[in-house]
């Protein structure tokens, strides 16, 4: 597992600015060892969406004499420096946004006397992707092009002199959308949300990665990995190559949709059709009409798109005559993402809502990422609508220490790795930035690196929960409600996916996801073989499924699986196949809260005190049962220490793997803090017993599999 660090940098007591990170020290390097850091994310040369002057500057510039004092480097010395100590640095190339940010020059603007943070000297300008693409600073900046001879020419083969007016996503009424979640309020300065579905945007961010690669980097990360999708939270997008490609897209369907019977489609416009319906795409967006094939256009257009700067970033390192990484911010893993995962290394998510507690939001993550095929997971938190604020504040007085040791050992025990945050976003109006005590840290990344044996990508779970994108899709949608800012979550709406995976992990059941497609641009890649290896298949409000996914339960239920659905089953269209799965006598059903008395043969894992369960199957054949506790005592401020507590787990072959176990200590108990201990076990009717002296917030039980001898 790759050990992840947030490394933004951003200062403390300031606003973080995008796109620019702050100046990178040698004494950084240091810091990261300590944490036993593999990869760094959001980590370097995210100037290009100010201009790539800029970003060069990032890269090769000179930090001068004084800055050099205190072991101050440019962006591609620190990415050597790095991998000299082993550690992978991806570049961030930030596609949304393009930035126009207030500067003070001297009079004949050879010297920038300030930019961004202003303080009433020389003469006052603007300066970004608008002054770049007009070379309206020859004094400061090389030509536009420098970078691209010929210059830039738009899909209409006009010429671009004004990248953003050119490559902005437009709302109905084309007015600019800006990217408000990283603009300051209190700042002169803009972000406005560019349209990767422009092909001369596509070429600029090209430029990006050509420079992040000529700099050094491990890997390309493509930031707002879904653009220019997310701008629908702004009413976009309607710019004339949206209205253009959707036109096409429209065109090229197998069947018209009945509200454009009569529509001469060689000239229609989705935002002036939409309008004369009485729509704006604003209020009652998903009522609009063709909503649903706008959404799918997208979808088509984001993975098409996502793939053709993945697949240059490759290419281009070749030419170079190296290899590069590369992986994308695929926020909060929304399904939208899957078909853009066949294209990366790593799978980067920042999730939309950090708690306090989320284990079934990380067997989500282990299904995408199995679905992928990818083998790393790293995740990052996010300021907007969690506990982020509340637990920097709570660290900051000496508090909140076992909050922190929960958010990372939370994820590794679940399927993932979570970032150790280095001065990580805290957003556009709170004035910090993310850093957790250094000693904390360490002691954390230790554990997690020295239990690494400990984990693998392959579970010994016997419960797998069907998470179906069609049929969880709106309701999710209007659950996690709020824009970027503000990531808001209605509690009062019942998502079944959520209620069941939120029983079983509060009822110590382990259990893996299964993510069934929309058949489409996500293909379904599920099959009987896969659902065979589960006791118990639930099917948590799945009334959306594809004929394969049809035929792949019978085929499960056939082989004499179990299968418990919560709410309707397969009713999105009629067949007897349909039929058949509603009526299998291997089929029942039970509501959320009734499930874990519908497993076979009662739970896998039961214990004596509330811990949430993930069983790993390592690979010398012994099963690791990943334990947390979220007994969180507030006015002590740390997890109760619990005792004597009893474990239970179901293994296959029980009997045989504790004979051959005998006189090797039977289990081992692996806790931080603590050297590992030998535990004694006992068997009946398949499960293995033992009894845990102590659990804190994090415990490893190793349990002896069949045929180890161990």
């Amino acid at each position: 597992m790759e050990r992840g660090v947030y490394f933004d940098a951003w200062y403390p007591g300031q606003h973080c600015y995008h796109p620019s990170l702050p100046p990178r020290r040698l004494r950084m390097v240091e810091d990261l060892v300590d944490y036993r850091a593999t990869v760094l994310v959001w980590a370097a040369m995210g100037g290009g969406s100010l201009a790539l002057p800029y970003l060069e500057q990032e890269a090769f510039g000179d930090p001068g004499a004084r800055a050099r004092f205190y072991g101050t480097v440019n962006d591609a010395e620190f990415v050597a420096a790095c991998q000299a100590r082993g550690i992978k640095v991806f570049g961030i190339v930030f596609e949304a946004q393009g930035w126009e940010f207030g500067v003070e020059l001297d009079d004949d603007e050879t010297t920038v006397l300030a930019l961004n943070e202003l303080r009433g000297v020389g003469h006052r300008d603007w300066m970004g992707l608008r002054e770049f693409s007009s070379n309206r600073y020859p004094n400061l900046w090389a030509p536009f092009e420098d970078y691209f001879p010929g210059g830039l020419t738009n899909s209409r083969g006009e010429r671009v002199t004004d990248l953003i007016e050119e490559c902005v996503a437009r709302d109905i009424d084309q007015k600019p959308c800006h990217a408000r979640w990283v603009e300051c309020p209190d700042r002169d300065h803009q972000c406005f949300y560019m349209d990767r579905n422009n092909p001369v945007w596509r070429e600029y961010l090209k430029a990006v990665i050509r420079i992040q690669v000529d700099a050094g980097v491990d890997g390309v990360q493509l930031d707002e990995a879904e653009l220019p999708l997310g701008a629908m939270q702004y009413g976009a997008c309607f710019c004339k190559d949206c209205m253009a490609q959707f036109r096409a897209f429209l065109q090229g369907l197998d069947e018209t949709p009945a509200e454009l019977d009569g529509v001469d489609l060689t000239t229609f416009h989705y935002g002036d059709w939409l309008r004369a319906q009485g729509f704006d795409f604003r209020d009652r967006q998903r009522e609009s009409p063709l909503f649903d094939a706008y959404y799918a256009y997208q979808c088509a257009a984001i993975t098409t798109h996502f793939a053709e700067l993945a697949r240059y970033a490759k290419e281009y390192a070749r030419s170079r005559g190296r290899e590069v990484l590369v992986s994308g911010n695929f926020f909060n893993l929304d399904p939208h993402y899957l078909p853009l995962a066949d294209e990366v290394d790593l799978i980067i998510t920042e999730m939309r809502n950090t708690t306090y507690r989320q284990p079934e939001w990380y067997r989500y993550v282990d299904a995408f990422r199995r679905y992928a095929g990818v083998g790393d997971v790293v995740v990052v938190e996010n300021p907007y609508g969690g506990v982020v604020p509340e637990l920097i504040d709570a660290l900051a007085a000496g508090r909140g220490r076992d909050r922190l040791r929960l958010s990372l050992y939370e994820a590794a025990a679940f399927g993932a790795n979570m970032s150790v945050p280095y001065g990580s976003w805290m957003g556009a109006t709170i004035q910090d930035s993310f850093w957790a005590p250094h000693d904390l840290l360490v002691e954390i990344q230790d554990f997690v690196a020295e239990t690494e044996p400990l984990r693998a990508n392959e579970s010994a779970n016997e419960v797998g929960v069907v998470y179906s994108v069609v049929s969880m899709r709106d309701l999710v949608n209007e659950a996690d409600s709020g824009d970027n800012l503000v990531n808001a979550r209605d509690e009062t709406v019942q998502v079944p996916f959520r209620q069941v995976t939120e029983a079983l992990s509060h009822g110590s059941v382990p259990f893996d996801v299964v993510i069934m497609t929309d058949g489409g641009l996500a293909g379904d890649r599920t099959g009987v073989e896969e659902l065979g290896r589960y006791c118990t298949l639930v099917l948590p409000g799945c009334w959306w499924l594809t004929d394969h996914q049809v035929a792949v339960l019978l085929g499960h239920l056939d082989a004499g699986g179990r299968v418990v659905a919560t709410g309707e089953v397969g009713t999105n269209a009629d067949s007897p196949d349909r039929d058949r799965l509603r009526s299998h006598p291997g089929l029942v059903t039970a509501s959320a809260a009734a499930v874990l008395d519908e497993l076979v043969e009662g739970p896998q894992v039961t214990c004596s005190a509330p811990l949430a369960v993930n069983l790993h199957r390592l690979a010398d054949g012994r099963i690791a049962a990943h334990l947390v506790s979220y007994d969180h005592d507030d006015e002590a401020d740390q997890v109760r220490t619990l005792s004597d507590v009893r474990l239970d787990v179901r293994v296959p072959g029980a009997r045989s793997a504790l004979r051959e176990a005998q006189g090797t200590g039977a289990a081992e108990l692996v806790v931080p803090g603590a050297p590992p201990a030998s535990l004694a076990l006992t068997e009946a009717d398949g499960r293995l017993s033992l009894v845990l002296p102590e659990v804190g917030p994090y415990a490893v039980v190793v349990l002896p599999g069949p045929g180890t001898g161990r």
